[in-house]
């Protein structure tokens, strides 16, 4: 299986948005209007021709309605699935080096994601957009320093501190120390 890295490098993200735009009738203007991706911006992804940032494919996927995990893949629904570190989708921001690993099946209809997140020195996630109304997310910084700032608020987290929030903002997250910071994060959209 092919990791999420592969996945957007070989074009394959831009053909899903394709598909998803046309299965929801949408014209190119209208995603943009949902996602706030512009129209040009979401073309050159339908051809192939520019791999999105992770906080462009985060706004995609909100502008579906789905999470960023089912907006890149769909595993088959079993009754137990062991999600081996070679299976695992890997998206990384070729313009941050910001790493997101999903830790849990990406098979549709999921509302609840657990992803470890790896950001380098001095890195950021970028600013995400505000997730719908009843998205969760729940974080614990396993190494390293994190500055997140929720809805415009902004907290410092050490290494073992863990942090809730309602995710109906825009939320960042930065590395604020020295070395990666490591952090686990778990997004519940079942209120959603």
């Amino acid at each position: 299986m092919e990791s999420l890295v592969e996945a957007v490098s070989s074009g394959r993200l831009g053909g899903r948005v394709k598909e998803l735009r046309k299965a929801r009738g949408l014209t190119l203007d209208g995603l943009s209007g949902m996602s706030g991706v512009s129209r040009a911006m979401i073309s050159k992804l339908e051809r192939g021709e520019k791999s999105p940032t992770l906080v462009v494919a985060a706004k995609l996927a909100e502008g579906f309605g789905v999470s960023l995990s089912q907006l890149v893949g769909v595993e088959e629904k079993k009754e137990v699935i062991v999600v081996g570190r070679d299976r695992r989708m890997v998206m990384r921001d070729p313009e941050t080096g910001f790493e997101r690993h999903l830790l849990s099946p990406s098979f549709g209809g999921r509302a609840l994601e657990f992803i470890k997140n790896i950001v380098p020195e001095g890195g950021s996630s970028g600013e995400f957009p505000p997730h719908r109304e009843g998205v969760e997310e729940y974080i614990s910084v396993e190494k390293g320093r994190l500055r997140a700032v929720v809805g415009g608020e902004e907290l410092f987290l050490e290494e073992g501190d863990s942090i809730y929030f309602e995710a109906d903002s825009p939320h960042s997250f930065d590395n604020a120390g020295e070395g990666e910071c490591h952090y686990y994060l778990v997004i519940d959209s079942k209120g959603s």
